[in-house]
């Protein structure tokens, strides 16, 4: 029987591009309290963290006076955003992410896992919105655990799916997942279609590849060096 593996996808950016409702709910955040707006780059550049870290990044000398209002403002304005438009036009899958999901998800030795800078609320709603729940063994958010790069995520996803570090894979679009995996001795899949950028994530993913098409040959070859 083959060796069972893990394969773990982060979301925002990875799986869905939901980059104007994280842009938008950021002004609305910092115009809440009378602030400057951070530029679409630099909002960009902190999507994968936990919203206190995020704010802590993104606005040092606010974050100790403002950090929880700042924190709060984006969590409501998201919440409203997400009303009045459905997660699939404000959160769509990218290109592939579907039939990618579903070629792993038919292999009986691959299991599928999520770890994100999501809260439980806000992933639960996306997981619905697109009906991919039934797909996932673990999923792992930010009010759980440290903030990316810390490893609790993944390490909690490796308990839940039995699965060692050597045979796991974390996918994502940021430093931020990649520095994750390394810290949780994991291999890891940069997406060159996220936030950041191909250079940034060449210098620590085990490999980048530029669309889902290509995902299963890096899988391969990343655990054909493990067996």
């Amino acid at each position: 029987m083959a060796e069972l593996k893990l394969v773990v996808f982060d979301v925002d950016g990875t799986l869905v591009d939901s980059q104007d409702d994280i842009v938008s709910a950021m002004a609305t955040a910092f115009q809440g309290i009378g602030k400057p707006v951070p530029s679409r780059a630099d909002v960009l550049g902190i999507v994968g963290l936990s919203l206190p870290a995020a704010f802590e990044k993104l606005a040092p000398e606010l974050y100790p006076e403002h950090g929880e209002t700042l924190v709060e403002g984006y969590k409501t304005s998201f919440m409203t955003s997400r009303k009045l438009r459905n997660s699939t036009q404000s959160s769509p899958l990218y290109a592939g992410a579907l039939d990618a999901i579903k070629r792993l998800h038919v292999q009986d030795n691959v299991l599928l896992g999520i770890a994100t800078g999501k809260s439980r609320r806000g992933l639960d709603h996306l997981l619905d919105a697109h009906d991919l729940r039934k797909y996932f063994v673990t999923a792992q958010v930010a009010d759980d655990h440290p903030s990316k790069p810390h490893p609790s995520m993944l390490e909690q996803c490796m308990y839940d799916a039995g699965v060692e570090a050597s045979q796991a894979v974390m996918i994502g679009d940021t430093s931020y997942d990649m520095d994750m995996a390394a810290n949780a001795s994991m291999a890891s899949v940069g997406v060159a279609w996220g936030y950041h950028t191909v250079q940034t994530l060449q210098e620590r993913a085990s490999v980048v590849i530029d669309d889902f098409g290509a995902l299963d040959a890096a899988l391969d070859k990343i655990w054909s060096k493990t067996t």
